[in-house]
């Protein structure tokens, strides 16, 4: 909704809080897993929720783009912030999907052969040990039993999901924690000597992250 007054920097700061508060429940969504994919756990929640709060921040920026937005510099670092948190947040989760892609691919690979090497349950295929304790390996074979799976197949796609779910984790972090540095940025200028728009080190903090890391690759 268009609205006439000009935004003071506190909601300026607002719009960035609530954006990191939409992108850090992300990771406490839950989603009903049936005993058949349970492997797939740790990424469903992220995945059902991910692509809902994009849609939301997506439909905020448009409107912000309506907003009279102040015609300073801290307007501007709002928008760069916010659409940069935007940019991150849809690349993760392509990431995401594209990875769960891949875990019901393997999942739908056909049983061994017989005599083919089958994976350990209490190790991987670098002979990492696990240390499973005895309950741990009794229910992994009963979650790798319903999931129609031998337990080593189990814990490779579990393994992955765990992997997937603890890339989109630290994305989300960044994200939700980079958004409230920003807003905090913007209510602490009106009483600092510091000016946002001043030098490279007052561009947004996901900005900068994906700048050091461009040059770390360098």
């Amino acid at each position: 909704m268009t609205t006439t007054a000009t935004p003071s920097r506190s909601d300026l700061a607002g719009w960035l809080t609530d954006a990191a508060q939409a992108v850090a429940a992300i990771l406490t969504a839950e989603y009903s897993t049936p005993a058949t994919r349970s492997y797939l756990h740790p990424v469903l929640g992220p995945l059902a929720a991910g692509p809902r709060v994009v849609a939301e921040l997506n439909l905020r920026l448009e409107n912000l783009l309506d907003e009279p937005l102040p015609a300073t510099p801290v307007g501007l670092f709002t928008l760069a912030s916010y659409a940069s948190a935007l940019g991150w947040l849809t690349e993760s989760l392509a990431e995401l999907t594209t990875a769960v892609d891949a875990i019901c691919t393997r999942a739908g690979i056909p049983v061994l052969k017989p005599g083919e090497a089958v994976l350990s349950p209490d190790e991987d295929d670098e002979g990492f040990d696990y240390a499973f304790s005895a309950l741990e390996l009794a229910a992994i074979r009963s979650a790798a039993e319903a999931a129609g799976m031998t337990p080593g197949a189990y814990i490779e796609l579990l393994a992955d999901a765990l992997r997937a779910a603890a890339a989109i984790t630290d994305a989300c972090m960044e994200i939700s924690s980079g958004l409230i540095e920003d807003a905090q940025d913007i209510l602490a200028e009106a009483t600092s000597d510091v000016r946002i728009g001043d030098g490279p080190g007052s561009l947004p903090t996901l900005i900068r992250s994906l700048l050091a890391r461009m040059e770390a690759a360098e």
